[in-house]
């Protein structure tokens, strides 16, 4: 019988009352420490960093510590559900960020969905920070709130829903192409969802090299005879189907190589699995309950199976990236993380796994090195 993670998770938060706690990095226990650690002593602190704001890095917590900022609107599986219902998944981030990595950090929840309300606040605390991720917004005022923040803010600024999922994904097929006997070139990739995940994903695979890839919303194939596209999708045929097929998810499928689900459960059964090519690779994301059944995915034809799941192999994890790439980044004082940054830490991971398998595609989270190597990469 599986344990019943929801209940623990509750009973966990009730008895600690949440995950986090300010832990200081000096005592004060006299006078002395006291006029050290706080007034008249920090006075002088102040005014060297007034003459040379370069300074706070190395003098207060601004340059080691994060923001984990969030508005509510797309948390996880649950959907809009509120900046205040939030706070457990961005309190997880901030306890991930410090149990791997040593990154302070500190959960953020807005009460507002306005996007250029959300880009000044955020503009107003920067100060406070070495670095933003972005956690939960939904699309598409993710890519506009990160594009803009990105343009007008000189510390790193990272949506860990778009671009930690999608560098765990190329990862894994990276590998899962090596088991397969497949070729970037020919290989034909079809994506279902087109919010945050999705549309990083296929730039991303783009990106790296990949030709044929192919994007589905809940509507169908996104494709030119659509009149229905915002700017985003219509951004993505700049490089997507080329083929210019159209028509129901179904239509793409047929001939596909590779399914990557980031939309809703038990889409796929063997009926759709039989279209693809053999040796089919399926990355179904979808939380709690992916796209296709982990029980019947292998009997149906499926040869490589990914999930978000941590009770089946092959778990696509944003663990494996996120405090490793921020940790990264710090430490080489880059204010900007990259296209090439995300590159090269999906060709790490990836790299991590010497001899991949049908069941071992990516490092687990608690593989030993996992973050360091990540670190490593980002910062050349």
């Amino acid at each position: 019988m599986k344990k019943d993670f929801g209940k623990a998770s509750v009973e966990m938060h009730k008895k600690n009352g949440g995950k986090l706690s300010m832990v200081s990095r000096v005592s004060v226990k006299n006078t002395d420490d006291l006029s050290t650690a706080y007034s008249p002593g920090v006075a002088e602190v102040c005014r060297e960093i007034a003459e040379d704001p370069s300074k706070v890095k190395d003098y207060v917590i601004n340059g080691k510590a994060v923001a984990v900022i969030t508005d509510g609107s797309a948390v996880l599986g649950l959907g809009n559900i509120g900046p205040r219902a939030a706070l457990p998944v961005m309190e997880g981030k901030s306890l991930l960020f410090k149990e791997f990595v040593g990154i302070d950090s500190f959960p953020l929840a807005l009460d507002t969905q306005d996007t250029e309300e959300i880009i000044s606040t955020i503009k107003a605390l920067a100060p406070s920070f070495a670095g933003i991720n972005l956690e939960d917004i939904s699309a598409p005022r993710c890519f506009e709130i990160e594009k803009r923040l990105k343009a007008e803010l000189d510390i790193p600024v990272f949506h860990d829903d778009q671009h930690g999922t999608a560098i765990v994904v190329l990862a894994g097929l990276i590998n899962a192409l090596k088991i397969t006997d497949r070729t970037i070139d020919a290989t034909r990739i079809v994506i279902n969802g087109s919010g945050a995940a999705g549309v990083a994903i296929a730039k991303l695979l783009n990106q790296y090299g990949f030709k044929h890839i192919l994007l589905c919303d809940s509507k169908g194939i996104i494709s030119k005879d659509r009149s229905d596209l915002n700017e985003v999708k219509q951004e993505l045929l700049k490089f997507t189907n080329s083929s210019d097929i159209s028509g129901s998810l179904m239509n793409g499928i047929a001939q596909a190589d590779v399914f990557i689900g980031v939309s809703v459960a038990n889409l796929l059964s063997e009926k759709e699995i039989a279209l693809m090519n053999k040796r089919a690779i399926v990355f179904g994301l979808a939380n709690p309950d992916p796209e296709v059944d982990p029980e019947h995915a292998h009997e149906w034809g499926v040869e490589i199976l990914a999930t978000g799941r941590s009770d089946y192999p092959n778990q696509i994890n944003n663990v494996l990236v996120f405090p490793g790439l921020f940790k990264g980044v710090l430490e080489s004082g880059k204010n900007q993380i990259t296209e090439r940054i995300k590159l090269d830490a999906a060709i790490a991971l990836a790299g991590m796994v010497k001899e991949p398998t049908k069941d071992k595609i990516i490092p687990g989270p608690f593989d030993a090195g996992v973050a360091d190597t990540i670190a490593q990469a980002v910062s050349k």
